[in-house]
């Protein structure tokens, strides 16, 4: 079953995509449909509501952040994928690589990205902790995982110290709800070089609210 409702919405806030990407877009609510029936990655409630709640949640992102074509993005705690498999259908001359510490939820993410043929997303299996890719990327990403003093105290160390974008390297993350206790708690002058974007100034629905996306200079 293709879902046209998706692409119609995405067609809405992102006109002048290749046929190619509002395709793969149309196949993300079969995909975790069925993949949610196997292994539950994502709740009841937001299956039913993946395309607003997830899929464009996720593409806001894009709304403030280009990523350049070879750039290295970092999606921490992805959980089923997000926000990195929307992100990577977006910037298919991105590279994703899409962390999670719980086996199944990495295991969703590499089907999905393999039915869609997502070449530029690559899944790991482990914690941040764990990774040994100090200085490797652009950006990292989060949502909904940790407090922004954390995501920076666990990102700071695998930003790249070359910056290529109109952004210097740092944090994005999807945050919702009032901001200040987590920007008061950013450790030294971090909370000088932060930005917090309200993602209704582009998205009309009512879920996107009280929703931001929070830039943390790295």
């Amino acid at each position: 079953m293709i879902d046209h409702a998706m692409e119609d919405l995405i067609r809405k806030y992102f006109p002048g995509l290749e046929p190619e990407q509002y395709a793969q877009f149309e196949q993300l609510i079969p995909l975790y449909t069925e993949w949610n029936a196997k292994i539950n990655v994502i709740s009841r409630q937001d299956i039913e509501n993946l395309t607003e709640r997830h899929v464009l949640h996720s593409l806001a992102v894009a709304r403030y952040f280009q990523f350049k074509p070879g750039a290295q993005i970092l999606d921490l705690g992805t959980g089923g994928g997000f926000p990195g498999i929307p992100l990577a259908i977006l910037f298919p001359e991105t590279k994703f690589t899409l962390v999670d510490g719980t086996g199944k939820k990495i295991h969703v993410v590499q089907e999905v990205a393999t039915a869609l043929g997502l070449t530029n997303v690559t899944a790991l299996h482990n914690r941040v902790e764990g990774l040994r890719l100090t200085g490797a990327f652009d950006f990292v990403l989060s949502r909904g995982v940790a407090p922004l003093d954390k995501l920076m105290q666990w990102g700071q160390r695998l930003l790249k110290k070359k910056h290529t974008h109109s952004y210097p390297n740092g944090i994005i993350a999807l945050k919702g709800g009032d901001m200040r206790a987590e920007l008061k708690a950013l450790p030294g002058k971090a909370e000088n070089y932060t930005e917090v974007f309200a993602i209704r100034e582009h998205f009309k629905e009512p879920f996107f609210e009280e929703k931001y996306v929070v830039y943390v200079q790295g």
